[in-house]
């Protein structure tokens, strides 16, 4: 079990960017593979994006492909979310996600530690 702390969250104008930090505790950050998701007003949880333990493959959500990476610090326990050309759409809470399963999931019953989210808000 990890517990997780999302920062980096605010106001930004569409066009914009920020970088989401999704700080792990414990020692076996390395053995985790990470996931980003997020939720709109109104809406359901959505995948972002995710990446696997080594850091060797990642994955991200049809609606921000292009526009969002994520990447991992394994020393820093850390994973990020980088998030560019930023859209009123995107306006969420984001929340990062963990899980000992090799693979990334989509799904958010395939993590089983969660952090309290991090509000987006992206003005017109």
């Amino acid at each position: 079990q990890v517990q997780l702390v999302e920062s980096g969250g605010g106001l930004v104008q569409a066009g914009g960017s920020l970088r989401l930090s999704c700080a792990a505790s414990g020692r076996t950050f390395n053995s985790h593979t990470m996931g980003w998701f997020r939720r709109a007003p109104g809406k359901e949880r959505e995948f972002v994006g995710g990446i696997r333990a080594s850091g060797s493959t990642t994955l991200v959500g049809d609606s921000v492909k292009g526009r969002f990476t994520i990447s991992r610090d394994n020393a820093k326990n850390t994973v990020y979310l980088q998030m560019n050309s930023l859209k009123p759409e995107d306006t969420a809470v984001y929340y990062c996600a963990a899980t000992l399963n090799f693979y990334v999931s989509r799904q958010t019953t395939g993590y089983t530690d969660w952090g309290q989210g991090t509000q987006v808000t992206v003005s017109s």
